[in-house]
């Protein structure tokens, strides 16, 4: 035998109540038998009855207008699935019970008082009708339903509001009742009950789940069976967490657990009745009938993850009490808490630092100045003698709650949870574990809620990949060759890596488009052409903190000069930053460090493996070196690859200018080939390499040996450049010949030894790693106390988009490592 609940949304519509009548006749037809069926009020209902009272209480003539459209839903349902010659007999039940709610806040108008006690009365005609005119559509389908008032078989205390069920005659109530009945199907009214002198109670909101699990309890039902609009309980909020997915069973425990810090499916005291007579509850979509839903019950199935489900409190408030005097002295937290009952406070969450010197603990956010009343007036002694310094009250906070049988048997659960709110900036402000070992509780920032919630399922629900947010800036050449790479690579990624790449924002010089559900790597260069609005840094980054997004990469494929400026704002925001723009970290060497120190600091990564090299694995390198204890003597390099083609393609009987034009017309120089043959751009390069060798060296400190004559570097235009370059002809043809004298070769060479840094061309021999260099390949040698006698020497292509882009794809993908 079951007993069958349906929720507010269930009954909210004549299509809803459709589906709640195919579900009861489906059981009967099957053979099931049904005990009971309980239901809530149609959805909406009890909030606009709260309403009516509270105006009606203010003599506001307004709430007539809201009885009226209660009445006009009951009545549409009856228009629409009763027979129209039975109709008027269940419009005039109807209209009878309304008349007596008129007659109520008449009442109520008059005296201008709305008590707990009327307005638990008021708020049970919500169920009162939906039961009444759903009984009448059973009636008519050929089911000999019968309306059942719960004022008649609920005894609770005069609670108001949270009264607490008189379970002996309840239970007894309950069973007489039934034993009369025969074989008609009761339709009951969830939430309400009645003091032993047949006041009207409530049970609390979410009452209904409570009065299927009391008639459940009392009848030895085989299952209790709460129909709502979810399939099962969720290991998130999917509102919250798009990725939630349904949990097939659960135990008691868990569920309470969860329910308790803020999961909507079922009432926490619905558990409490089922658990005592061992009667599972199943958790059900009345829109998808069809699906196994959530099962609670004592045991709960093997899983594949240790925890069950992530719940929360959106907003709370924390009190904390705190002073010298409560160190050591016996029954300080007796007298809070036994204070708290006294006024009915409920307390959600409690955390005590093991000094004793503070307590803290978690309320409702609408009693919070009451009870730092209510505490002063207590503790007034205390405060007065200095026993108790402060009484604080803390708002806008919310609690996070993981619950899992399974942590009982696993180490490093909280270290997990800990590191993943860490890595995303979520502050945590308490903790609180039972010694059940089955909830690790935390208490955030309010606004702080949803990326730690989906931060903390990517983590504990690894079937999901976890997730990269990615803002890019920069969506020319390089940017767009970034998302063609991440594109191609996507499907490998998340189903060998467990690795989603989300493109959240992106931008060009013109246009921005940001959007927080994702932008399809295929479309984004048309959404950003028709969508997209007029480019503004400030505004982006702006909405990428809005946003607030776990696992947030920000990436700058530019070399714009102020881009870098939002560096150290980002960092602080926990958003890691990915960027080939040398500009942040070849600038004032305090800028630098700054923006190291705030990575560290905030736990976020700053990676900028293309500032030297592109794609080649020279900074990792040399980090590691670093890392592992090695010193560098001395750093060798070809940093462009503009100036390695030159120089390799520079030969006798070709002049020095022909070569510069091919190269151009090549596109391995800028526009403007003196930006390339200047050697700042080297210089750059050098000095990053320098301070990550653990030099504190100022640009001022790099030396370039000007490669060209004075009359082209001042060349009023490009081509009067390449005109001095043809006058100079026989300058760069005695460079060559020299070098060639000497059997050597022509290289431009970055040189970092015994603290200093030197650019400059120079000619090197076979025995030197750079003899051999061909094409546009940048090379690197180390000379470490470690690789002394043979430089560590790294080689290979230095520019291009394909190689830089790969180069910022493996920084994204190594930020997605360290946040697994």
């Amino acid at each position: 035998m079951n007993v069958l609940k349906f929720g507010g949304t269930s009954v909210k519509s004549v299509e809803n109540i459709k589906k709640v009548i195919a579900i009861i006749l489906n059981h009967r037809q099957n053979g099931d038998t049904i005990g009971a069926v309980v239901l809530s009020a149609m959805s909406g209902v009890t909030n606009q009855l709260i309403e009516i009272g509270r105006m009606a209480a203010t003599n506001n003539p307004d709430y007539l207008e809201l009885i009226r459209g209660i009445e006009d839903r009951h009545f549409n349902v009856i228009k629409g699935l009763i027979p129209i010659k039975e109709q008027s007999k269940v419009f005039g039940k109807v209209r009878g019970t309304v008349n007596e709610l008129e007659d109520l806040l008449r009442g109520v108008s008059l005296i201008r008082e709305l008590s707990d006690r009327t307005m638990d009365l008021v708020m049970s005609f919500g169920e009162r009708l939906s039961c009444l005119v759903i009984s009448e559509c059973l009636k008519s389908k050929g089911v000999p339903a019968r309306f059942c008032d719960a004022r008649e078989l609920i005894k609770t205390n005069a609670q108001f509001s949270m009264a607490d069920v008189d379970e002996t005659t309840t239970n007894q109530l309950i069973r007489e009742y039934f034993s009369t009945i025969g074989s008609d199907l009761p339709i009951v009214t969830g939430f309400i009950g009645s003091t032993a002198h047949n006041e009207t109670t409530t049970l609390g909101r979410g009452g209904s789940d409570y009065t299927a699990s009391i008639l459940g309890a009392a009848l030895n039902a085989d299952f209790i069976d709460i129909w709502t609009d979810v399939d099962g309980m969720m290991t998130a909020d999917p509102r919250k967490v798009p990725n939630a997915f349904n949990i097939p069973t659960i135990t008691y425990a868990e569920a309470m657990e969860l329910s308790h810090f803020g999961a909507k499916v079922i009432y926490p005291p619905t558990l409490q009745p089922a658990f005592s007579k061992n009667i599972p509850i199943r958790i059900l979509n009345t829109f998808n009938a069809s699906h196994e839903g959530t099962v609670i019950s004592r045991t709960a199935d093997r899983r594949d993850f240790t925890i069950t489900g992530i719940s929360s409190i959106d907003d709370i408030v924390l009190v904390n009490i705190q002073g010298s005097g409560m160190i050591g002295v016996a029954g300080v937290s007796a007298k809070l808490f036994s204070t708290l009952a006294h006024y009915k406070i409920s307390v959600i969450l409690i955390s005590q630092a093991s000094s004793e010197h503070s307590i803290c603990f978690a309320i409702e956010p609408r009693n919070a100045e009451r009870v730092r009343d209510i505490l002063e007036a207590e503790f007034a002694t205390e405060i007065a003698h200095g026993h108790v310094d402060y009484i604080g009250i803390e708002k806008d906070l919310s609690i996070i709650a993981t619950v899992g049988e399974g942590m009982k048997k696993s180490s490093g659960i909280a270290g997990k949870l800990f590191s993943v709110l860490g890595k995303n900036g979520v502050n945590i402000i308490a903790i609180a574990q039972g010694s059940s070992e089955i909830n690790i509780s935390v208490v955030i920032n309010k606004n702080n809620l949803s990326k730690a919630l989906n931060a903390m399922h990517n983590v504990f629900f690894q079937s999901e990949a976890r997730i990269l947010n990615l803002y890019l800036v920069g969506a020319g050449l390089i940017g767009r060759t970034l998302l063609q790479q991440i594109e191609s690579q996507y499907a490998f990624l998340r189903n060998e890596k467990l690795l989603r790449i989300c493109l959240v924002g992106v931008s060009n010089t013109k246009k921005m488009l940001l959007d927080p559900k994702g932008i399809d790597l295929t479309t984004w260069q048309d959404r950003l052409a028709n969508e997209g609005v007029t480019t503004s840094l400030p505004a982006f980054v702006e909405k990428l903190k809005d946003y607030n997004l776990p696992n947030s990469v920000f990436i700058d494929c530019t070399a714009d000069k102020d881009i870098p400026l939002f560096y150290e704002p980002l960092l602080n925001a926990n958003v890691s930053i990915v960027t080939p723009n040398k500009v942040a970290n070849s600038g004032p060497y305090a800028e630098y460090k700054r923006l190291q120190r705030a990575a560290v600091r905030r736990g976020v990564k700053f990676l900028y493996e293309t500032n030297v090299g592109a794609g080649l694995p020279i900074i990792n390198t040399l980090q590691g070196l670093m890392t592992s204890g090695d010193r560098f003597l001395k750093i060798e390099a070809i940093l462009s690859g503009t100036l390695s083609y030159i120089f390799n393609n520079f030969r006798p009987g070709v002049s020095f200018a022909t070569i510069v034009k091919e190269a151009k017309e090549k596109g391995f120089t800028e526009p403007d080939p003196r930006e390339d043959l200047s050697g700042m751009d080297v210089g750059r390069k050098i000095l990053i390499l320098a301070r990550e060798a653990g030099f504190e060296l100022e640009p001022s400190d790099v030396t370039i040996n000007n490669l060209l004559p004075e009359s082209c570097i001042t060349a009023p235009s490009i081509p009067a450049f390449f005109e001095e370059l043809e006058h100079n002809h026989a300058y760069f043809d005695n460079l060559l010949l020299g070098a060639e004298g000497r059997n050597e070769k022509l290289r431009y060479v970055a040189t970092f030894e015994n603290g200093k840094v030197t650019i400059e061309l120079r000619s090197v021999g076979f025995d030197h790693p750079f003899y051999s260099l061909s094409g546009a390949d940048n090379i690197i040698s180390f000379t470490t106390e470690r690789y002394k006698e043979r430089p560590l020497v790294i080689k290979g292509p230095g520019a291009g988009a394909e190689v830089t882009a790969t180069g910022v794809f493996a920084d994204v993908v190594s930020i997605g490592s360290y946040l697994a």
